[in-house]
């Protein structure tokens, strides 16, 4: 894939070829050339950075930065929908997502623009379809090389499988840092040709495990303009990631973190600031919408702290679509704020037009591109085209990639695994329970509760560690792939002894722990025969009440045996308390033993899904 540029581009960090002197000068200069351009535009009615702009003053510069995040290995269309308003203005769900059509999209919006760049906000890889992971993600790497993404952060998914390997990723090479095997299909594998960020990941020698900043230059009539770029994961990526992913690790203040760095990104040419974070928020409004109405999320207080040097905040995690003009609810602040959603199913383009001369932004807005490809595939069956879309068709390499993956993962996915006598679904209803977390629980409660599996009398899983939904076909059937999907972490099970007032004190980390709040509570998962209440109106520590096992009430100074995945067992999620445990014995992978739950209970016809709630919500 050819893409038309002027530029001249090194991925890594740059430095300016002008010595401090000349750069010293050259600010002056800037500054002097800027005073007599504003007093000549008080003369001629000219106005600032948004307005309208006069040619005969200056020129300008247009660069298109080209975003989207929470990619997340799917390399396939992913089933999903994207709504926005039609011609007519109507609501429509347009079918979206795809590696080959996403870059096909890329391809289509650098054509339409002289200068461009590509960038993303992280969480590229982990929780995985299955023709990603089980290749450790090399496919998707190689897809977002052929789509010509430049820099990216790196998210809390990037060191789901710690950070030897997110390096291996970066620079390539068949070193195993995990259960799985690398290099399978290739033997051999060259890396990322896109440059992660993280300026907020520090190592125990206090340098970033991977580079801070990036920067790219654009060339107009002898003219250089440089994009400088920062990227960043969110500071509560310890909480979200196995403890061992991140061992040796510190990850800093967001905010504090950017502000810090801009400085230097000025000294080395930046005229442009743009954030890539892994962090995110939501708005009330339309796709299109920049209004920022209803502004929500974990997001908005990193943003009140930013330098208004900050010019595009490009966003992700909350797997949110979203364009913020900043300046309408903060004047100091007036940046652009954005996010792709998830999956590949939307493209951010973002234009900002610079003067030449005084190196400022005049102008930027945003529009979402919904990457429709020619044949979606939905949940339910075919989904048709939205003629009011542009429809991407699937870029010719990208395609042949996907394919040859797909082909060597598709004997072991197609592999029936049992029956199911209707879809599970991960939705959460209003206790915090779901049919697909129900069954993972009893899986993991079964695979462990034997003397050799370590006697687990219940079990716990963490709801986020659900990644899809099981929707059997025709006759009932699922096969290895889809659950695959529902568990592509690779996680092992382990059993371990906890008090009964322990096991209190841990469901009360539901609502008070880190980001575990009232507000945004972590309902676990809990296993057949175990159940409770929860009081959301009660003070911290009194939420939990009437624990009981088969019917008997739990008892605080007795112990028992709680199986459940090694990401909870380390503290995953902020349930620190799992450390706790004691009498620890380790057991088979997440994966197979759903795979041996759900062939065991369906060997005499498709499996019931449990419907009956194990959690109790008392008051509003």
């Amino acid at each position: 894939m050819r893409f038309p540029s002027k530029i001249s581009f090194n991925p890594y960090i740059r430095q300016d070829n002008l010595n401090q002197r000349t750069r010293h000068k050259q600010r002056h200069l800037r500054i002097a050339a800027l005073a007599f351009a504003l007093a000549l535009g008080a003369g001629l009615g000219l106005s600032g950075c948004g307005g309208m702009h006069n040619p005969g003053a200056s020129a300008w510069m247009d660069i298109a930065v080209l975003g989207f995040n929470d990619f997340h290995g799917n390399l396939e269309p992913p089933g999903i929908t994207v709504t926005d308003r039609d011609g007519s203005g109507q609501a429509v769900a347009v079918p979206a997502g795809g590696a080959a059509h996403l870059a096909s999209a890329v391809a289509g919006l650098r054509v339409a623009h002289e200068h461009s760049v590509v960038v993303a906000a992280g969480d590229l890889v982990g929780a995985s379809p299955m023709v990603s992971s089980m290749f450790l993600d090399e496919p998707s790497i190689e897809a977002l090389n052929l789509m010509g993404l430049e820099f990216s952060a790196t998210g809390n998914h990037e060191y789901d499988q710690g950070a030897q390997e997110l390096l291996r990723l970066q620079h390539g090479g068949c070193e195993q840092y995990t259960s799985k095997v690398p290099c399978r299909l290739n033997g051999r594998f060259a890396g990322a040709r896109f440059q992660y960020l993280a300026a907020n990941t520090l190592t125990a020698d206090g340098n970033t495990l991977l580079p801070p900043t990036g920067l790219k230059f654009f060339e107009q009539d002898g003219v250089r303009i440089g994009l400088g770029f920062i990227g960043l994961t969110l500071r509560q990526t310890p909480n979200m990631v196995r403890p061992s992913g991140v061992a040796g690790l510190r990850f800093a203040d967001e905010a504090e973190t950017v502000n810090a760095l801009i400085p230097s990104l000025r000294a080395r040419g930046a005229d442009v600031i743009v954030v890539l974070i892994h962090e995110g928020g939501a708005t009330t409004t339309d796709l299109q919408d920049d209004s920022c109405e209803g502004l929500s999320g974990d997001i908005v207080p990193i943003l009140q702290r930013l330098s208004p040097e900050v010019d595009v905040v490009v966003s992700g995690h909350t797997h949110r679509a979203y364009i913020c003009d900043h300046g309408r609810i903060d004047p100091q602040r007036p940046f652009l704020l954005t996010s792709a959603g998830l999956y590949g199913s939307l493209l951010t383009e973002i234009e900002l037009r610079i003067d030449t001369g005084s190196r400022r932004v005049l102008r930027k807005r945003a529009r979402q591109h919904i990457v429709q490809g020619q044949a979606q595939q939905g949940p339910d069956g075919s989904v048709p085209v939205q003629q009011d879309f542009p429809v991407y068709a699937a870029d010719e390499q990208v395609a042949a990639l996907v394919a040859r993956y797909r082909e060597a993962v598709a004997p072991l996915a197609a592999a029936p695994v049992g029956e199911l006598a209707g879809p599970a679904l991960r939705t959460l209803d209003r206790n915090g329970e779901s049919v697909m977390g129900r069954i993972v629980a009893d899986a993991t409660l079964a695979a462990t509760q034997s003397p050799e599996g370590g006697g687990a009398q219940l079990a716990f899983l963490n709801s986020g560690g659900i990644r899809a939904d099981l929707l059997p076909d025709a006759q009932g059937s699922v096969n290895y792939g889809q659950i695959y999907s529902v568990q592509p972490f690779g996680n092992t099970l382990m059993v371990m002894s906890l008090s009964g007032d322990e096991l209190r004190r841990i469901l009360e980390q539901q609502f008070d722990s880190g980001t575990n709040t009232v507000t945004s509570p972590r309902i676990l998962q809990v296993s057949s025969g175990f159940s409770y209440s929860f009081d959301l109106s009660r003070p911290a520590g009194e939420r939990i009440s009437n624990m009981q096992l088969h019917g008997t009430p739990i008892e605080p100074q007795r112990d028992y045996r709680v199986g459940l995945q090694s990401y909870l067992g380390s503290g995953g999620d902020n349930f620190s308390m799992f450390r706790q445990g004691r009498d620890i014995s380790g057991g088979s992978l997440d994966l197979d033993a759903l795979a041996d739950y759900l062939r065991t209970r369906s060997a005499n016809g498709p499996m019931a899904l449990p419907q009956e709630s194990r959690i109790r919500r008392v008051g509003t």
